[in-house]
């Protein structure tokens, strides 16, 4: 008796190694993964879900999500290591590649630009911007490429348009509703709370409609050591994004958790609206060449892209692909 007992237990010690050994990595111990995005406003709910909204930890991650003022900041902390991935707009990017960094996009989900350009009473459409204060963020980042690109299309050059570098989009808003510059770049969650005199002058998505707003980018080390690991924090990103497009009230409460806002703050209902009728994130994170090719042409237009650029070495949609199987449907 005592021998079949000592034999049965060691069975089943051994059948519980096997099974522990066998577990699969969201059973183990969550691997931390560091996230930067921009200083969370209304559309927070959709940028935190995957975080938030216990997405990545189906994945077996841990994601720490880390707020820039810019998206150009942001770029500069994953060039540091400091990063595993950032998201943002490509243009920083690329000109960060065309000087050898190694840099690769790995996907886009937020194709159409939710963004734009208000302005004070007196300016009545783009050209009046000619010789204005119009206020922006660093060099590279959306708002200064937004408002070179705007500029450009109405002929109009930056040398006759005094910039104004401010942080962030609520930085900006609030300047030119106080009458501290006269036009600023953000995002179109603050048409909702604009005081008159203060109007959306320019829709981003009406007059730049091959601009991308948010890619995801990590480094070609962290690609190839944390290949495994960056394709279900993209299949994480993927699953919270679906979720957060079909459920409206949890995805605006978990904007205004991040952001601290009151109860009654209209933002972040509002860009949820603006994205669903604008159809302007695309779960599944496709790269479209075609914009990239644009925004390339963009960038040597305004002046701001003097190297070559090999689009085809900037993108790897390997990662991505294995994302959508582990996503599912």
């Amino acid at each position: 008796m005592t021998i079949t007992f000592c034999r049965s237990a060691t069975l089943a010690m051994l059948a519980l190694y096997a099974s522990l050994a066998a577990a699969p990595a969201t059973a183990q111990q969550p691997v931390v993964w560091r996230h930067g995005v921009l200083e969370a406003k209304g559309d927070s709910g959709f940028v935190f879900m995957a975080a938030k909204g216990g997405f990545a930890a189906k994945q077996g991650l841990n994601v720490d999500m880390f707020q820039f003022k810019g998206d150009a900041l942001a770029l500069k902390a994953l060039i540091a290591g400091e990063l595993d991935t950032y998201e943002g707009n490509p243009g920083g990017p690329m000109l960060a590649a065309s000087s050898g960094a190694d840099i690769k996009v790995v996907g886009c989900y937020w194709p159409t630009l939710t963004y734009g350009i208000y302005a004070k009473a007196g300016i009545a459409s783009p050209p009046d911007l000619k010789g204005k204060v119009l206020a922006i963020s660093s060099p590279g980042a959306l708002p200064d490429l937004l408002a070179r690109a705007v500029l450009e299309k109405n002929n109009i050059s930056s040398s006759d348009v005094r910039f104004s570098i401010m942080g962030s989009d609520a930085d900006r808003f609030r300047a030119v509703t106080a009458g501290v510059v006269d036009a600023a770049a953000a995002s179109t969650e603050f048409v909702a709370v604009a005081q008159p005199g203060v109007k959306l002058l320019v829709h981003a998505g009406d007059v730049l409609p091959d601009y991308l707003r948010i890619c995801i980018y990590t480094s070609g080390k962290t690609l190839a050591q944390k290949r495994e690991q960056l394709a279900r924090f993209l299949a994480a990103e993927m699953t919270g994004l679906r979720h957060a497009l079909a459920d409206r009230d949890e995805t605006v409460k978990l904007a205004k958790e991040t952001t601290e806002a009151k109860p009654d703050d209209p933002r972040a209902a509002h860009i949820f609206d603006e994205v669903i009728r604008l159809s302007a994130i695309t779960p599944d994170m496709p790269i479209p060449m075609d914009k990239l090719a644009w925004m390339k042409e963009l960038l040597t237009k305004t002046g701001n892209l003097t190297k070559p650029l090999d689009l085809g070495k900037l993108v790897d949609d390997g990662p991505r692909t294995t994302a959508l199987g582990l996503a599912g449907k």
